[in-house]
């Protein structure tokens, strides 16, 4: 249940068993997503693409840092192979995909392992793309996913231990919907990795709290590995 004032936790359970093959990309929505990640982010550096995948394939293109954007950006294509779940009485679409921006010498290269200490990244937009489809849901802004329960430390070495899902600041407000031939509308979404007692504060205060705070840091979808926590 919502705690007093606070955004409570919501827990889910998967609607599948077992691993169900992903039925593969709609092509008019992957060209629309090549096109915009080209348009508005760089050029794309190189893609770490899924072979067997679980519902969708999620695969992650990594932009090069330009002159106006001095840092790699990555965005998933492959969560929006289908809709979310999306409750009546929000008029949002339920297709989504996802981003962050990593420093322009992040340890990052097209044979990195998503097991390797500095790919949790990878790990976590995979994660997060997956999930509304697994367990029957949808995310939206200011929606957050905990590592764990209890949560904890993505990889060895950083503090982070969960996301918030939040809008683009560093873009322009078109960059943050992809258009598709077909009419169809795809939300781009920032993941923006928090600090254990960050989430308790949205958790025990409320989403208003958690976006008060991230203003006060100047927090935005480019990753700052070492910043401090702003709770």
């Amino acid at each position: 249940m919502d705690e007093p004032r606070g955004s409570g936790v919501l827990r889910h359970q998967s609607v599948h068993e077992g691993f169900v093959p992903a039925q593969g990309p709609q092509r008019a929505f992957a060209d629309a997503i090549d096109r915009h990640i080209e348009e508005h982010f760089g050029p794309v550096e190189f893609v770490y693409h899924e072979i067997a995948s679980h519902l969708v394939g999620v695969h992650v293109y990594v932009v090069a840092p330009t002159e106006q954007r001095p840092y790699r950006t990555l965005v998933t294509s492959g969560m929006s192979e289908l809709p979310m779940t999306v409750p009546e009485g929000h008029d949002i679409s339920p297709y989504a995909e996802l981003m962050l921006s990593l420093p322009a010498d992040w340890p990052l290269d097209e044979v990195a392992g998503l097991d390797d200490a500095t790919g949790w990244p990878l790990r976590v937009l995979k994660q997060v793309a997956r999930l509304p489809h697994e367990y029957g849901t949808w995310i939206g802004e200011w929606h957050s996913v905990p590592n764990g329960e209890p949560a904890q430390p993505y990889a060895a070495g950083t503090p982070f231990a969960g996301v918030v899902v939040a809008p683009m600041l560093r873009v322009p407000a078109e960059a943050r919907t992809i258009q598709v031939a077909d009419g169809s509308r795809i939300a781009l979404l920032a993941l923006i990795p928090l600090h254990p007692d960050e989430m308790a504060v949205k958790v025990e205060r409320g989403t208003n709290a958690l976006i008060d705070l991230l203003d006060r840091g100047r927090v935005t979808e480019l990753l700052d590995p070492r910043r401090p926590s702003y709770a």
